[in-house]
């Protein structure tokens, strides 16, 4: 069996986020970055496959981003992935959903996997697209938010969190992609001899074209901080009791309005 591991490195949330000069994406010069917390249940869900059965199965890491992404590759091994491999793109930041998907999916529809793991989401975009592409793209079953997960004899057993706190158990056959959602389990920490040891373990280096990019389907325009605004109001009590506070509520708007020259 293989299996493939999504990763992605992100900005440490703690942070202060600025506009870049373009006013497409936030200024990294100063951000410290780290391993997006969902990929790390699907590492850890990828590994304890690999020790249920015995240790046969071969996990791999993947990333894209630039050179400093190799630092989570390399934290995905200490945790027990066995290979890496970084796609590296210095502007990655600037990829849309669908050409993240096509490097994925290009690169895995030539290694064989029967199972992939990614994070539900990246919590710097958040956009929750492309684990779902990828399994589109490869032609492959998905399942997502999953918040359990067993295998066997072939067939993966996933637990997926609904709207409003309803969970749903899905069964499924090999290939299959899943997105991992908070919940799932309880990733392990990277032990010393396991970060000694991911020193020395392979890391592939592929462009995007060798990974097979495609041209994006959609751009930022811009990006800026959220504006605030004034707080609304939660208005209780009986209907016959609202709608007369709602009318008094609106008049006193009106009114103000008015004052202000407005008509």
């Amino acid at each position: 069996m293989n299996i493939l591991v999504c990763i992605k490195q992100v900005p440490d949330m703690e942070a202060s986020f600025v506009p870049n000069r373009g006013g497409t994406w936030f200024d990294e010069t100063a951000l410290s970055f780290r391993m997006n917390d969902y990929d790390e249940f699907a590492i850890e869900a990828a590994v304890r496959i690999k020790e249920q059965l015995g240790g046969t199965p071969e996990v791999t890491a993947l990333s894209i981003g630039p050179g400093r992404v190799v630092e989570v590759i390399r934290k995905a091994m200490a945790m027990g992935c066995d290979r890496g491999v970084h796609l590296r793109d210095e502007e990655a930041a600037s990829l849309d959903p669908w050409q993240i998907a096509s490097m994925i999916s290009g690169y895995a529809s030539t290694g064989g996997f029967d199972l992939i793991f990614t994070g539900m989401q990246s919590v710097d975009r958040g956009s929750a697209q492309v684990g779902v592409l990828v399994a589109e793209r490869l032609a492959i079953a998905c399942v997502t938010t999953a918040v359990g997960f067993s295998y066997m004899a072939g067939r993966a057993t996933v637990e997926r969190e609904l709207e409003g706190g309803a969970k749903v158990v899905v069964s499924c056959a090999l290939p299959l992609l899943v997105t991992c959602q908070l919940g799932l389990n309880t990733p392990r920490y990277p032990t010393l001899p396991g970060i000694l040891r991911a020193k020395k373990k392979e890391i592939v280096e592929l462009s995007p074209g060798q990974a097979g990019m495609e041209k994006p389907l959609t751009r930022v325009s811009g990006f800026s901080h959220h504006v605030s605004r004034p707080s609304g109001v939660v208005l209780e009590g009986r209907l016959d009791e609202l709608a007369g506070r709602v009318a008094a509520v609106l008049r006193e708007k009106r009114d103000a309005i008015r004052r202000g020259g407005v008509r």
